[in-house]
């Protein structure tokens, strides 16, 4: 069936009325018309993917460390989401983190269903295990909130249209595998990422600060890590990876150092 030009818009009216979802935790309404599992097996697809075609670590410590703050920010979020009664949000998660050698690439992201991937370049500037801390709670709190497939949505509602995102996500063809991968900054070289927005970014803020805070690390050390990421940048044309999407700049020290008293009250009753 063929629609007239005119049509398109109130399709995309409809669409969006119908596809509103509430951000767990925050409760802000997002645009997120794909369910949750297809997400999930989507993300267990291309994580397999992404590791097909990168050189994992083969530094003992390192991949330790990875792996051993990983399963504490876990914990810390499944504490979060039970003393919420949010732990449904959890559900068919497989937690997973890798570590990728790559020291030209400052970057980490997670993707739904708990597949998470530290690459090496980023290791320098976390320093330490709180510092590693800050990065997977602040990624996995964008999992979490399902940032990634409110701007997926976002951009398939605006690239595809109407009747044919149907289409889109059932035959998960090339486009949509790429815009799966821009979403969630998924790989060191995905091409142009599709950009969180500032409500976004800060949402990411505050939940990762609870998050690295209820896993037992100090949330403090959240401003000087954001920080030492920002001058990595000074006088390079391109920014790390990281940041390449983020605004980071000093409104968000000074957010990152309002959120800290609420952070610190769940770090001190652990």
């Amino acid at each position: 069936m063929k629609f007239p030009a005119r049509s398109w818009g109130w399709l995309l009216i409809l669409v969006a009325a119908v596809s509103c979802t509430t951000v767990p935790i925050t409760g802000r309404e997002q645009l997120n018309f794909i369910p949750s599992q297809q997400l999930m097996t989507m993300s267990f697809q291309n994580y397999d993917q992404i590791l097909k075609k990168s050189k994992l670590a083969d530094n003992p410590e390192q991949i330790a460390m990875v792996k051993r703050v990983g399963e504490n920010i876990r914990r810390g979020v499944e504490a979060y989401l039970d003393r919420h009664g949010q732990e449904d949000l959890l559900k068919g998660y497989k937690w997973q983190f890798t570590l990728v050698k790559d020291d030209k690439t400052a970057n980490a992201f997670a993707l739904p269903g708990g597949k998470v991937v530290v690459y090496t370049g980023i290791l320098p500037i976390t320093q330490d295990d709180t510092g590693l801390a800050v990065v997977l709670g602040h990624e996995i709190a964008h999992a979490i909130a399902q940032h990634g497939g409110e701007r997926m949505s976002q951009a398939m509602a605006v690239q595809m249209g109407g009747l044919a995102l149907a289409e889109a996500l059932g035959s998960q063809g090339a486009q949509t595998q790429q815009l799966f991968m821009a979403a969630f900054g998924a790989g060191s070289q995905v091409g142009v990422l599709l950009p969180f927005s500032r409500l976004q970014e800060s949402e990411a803020d505050h939940l990762g600060l609870i998050f690295m805070a209820m896993a037992g690390y100090d949330p403090r050390a959240a401003v000087p890590f954001w920080q030492r990421m920002m001058a990595q940048n000074k006088g390079k044309g391109q920014p790390p990876e990281l940041l390449s999407t983020h605004p980071a700049d000093q409104t968000r020290i000074e957010q990152l150092q309002r959120l800290l008293p609420e952070a610190l009250e769940y770090y001190h009753k652990q």
